[in-house]
C-alpha cells in the first residue's frame, strides 16, 4: 500500500505542523473508511465504506455518517466554502452510489470520497492564504451546508429503506 505522503500536500515547518494537527483525525478516518485493508497481489485498497457498504441501507448510512465528520473538521478549520462545497458533493456523490445495489458497492472501491475530501481538508489547511478572521456568517453558511448534506443524504437512505420494504411487501 502506498504510503500517505504521496498523497498530502507538500508543506514544510510550521505549515506542515499546522496541517498534521487540524487533520490528524480526517487522515486516520479517511484512512479506515477507504484504505484499511489491501487485497493480497495487488494495490487495490478497500475500506470500512466497502465492506460496510455490503450491508443494505444501514451499511452506507453508518459509512455516511462517519464520513461527515471530516466535513465537521473542515467546518473547524475554516476551509473556504467552495472548498466545502466540493467536499459536501464527494460525500453526497459517494451515499448516492451506495443506495445502488452492487454498483455502490463497486463504486465504494473506485471513487474514493473520502481520500479526496482529506486532500481537500489538507491543501485547504496548507494554505496560508486561507487564514481569515473568524465570522459568525462563515459559521453559519458552513453549518448550514453540511447539516443540509447530511439531511438529504439521511433522507436518501430512508427512502430507499422504504422502497426496499415496500418491494418486499413489508409495507
Amino acid at each position: 500500500m502506498a504510503s500517505h505522503s504521496s498523497r498530502t500536500p507538500r508543506t514544510r515547518g510550521l505549515a506542515a505542523d499546522a496541517v498534521s494537527s487540524e487533520t490528524g483525525s480526517s487522515r486516520s478516518l479517511a484512512h479506515i473508511l477507504d484504505d484499511l485493508v489491501t487485497i493480497p497481489g495487488t494495490r487495490i485498497t478497500i475500506g470500512a465504506d466497502a465492506l460496510f457498504g455490503l450491508v443494505p441501507g444501514v451499511g452506507d448510512a453508518a459509512t455516511t455518517a462517519m464520513a461527515s465528520l471530516i466535513l465537521v473538521e473542515a467546518v473547524r478549520a475554516q476551509v473556504p466554502l467552495p472548498v466545502l462545497g466540493r467536499m459536501v458533493v464527494n460525500c453526497g456523490a459517494d451515499a448516492l452510489l451506495g443506495q445502488l445495489p452492487l454498483v455502490g458497492d463497486l463504486a465504494d472501491i473506485g471513487f474514493r470520497s473520502n481520500r479526496m475530501n482529506l486532500r481537500l481538508l489538507e491543501r485547504a489547511v496548507a494554505d496560508p492564504e486561507r487564514v481569515r478572521r473568524r465570522s459568525v456568517a462563515y459559521l453559519v453558511a458552513a453549518s448550514a451546508m453540511v447539516l443540509t448534506a447530511i439531511l438529504v443524504m439521511v433522507a436518501g437512505t430512508l427512502f430507499a429503506l422504504w422502497w426496499v420494504a415496500k418491494l418486499l411487501g413489508i409495507i
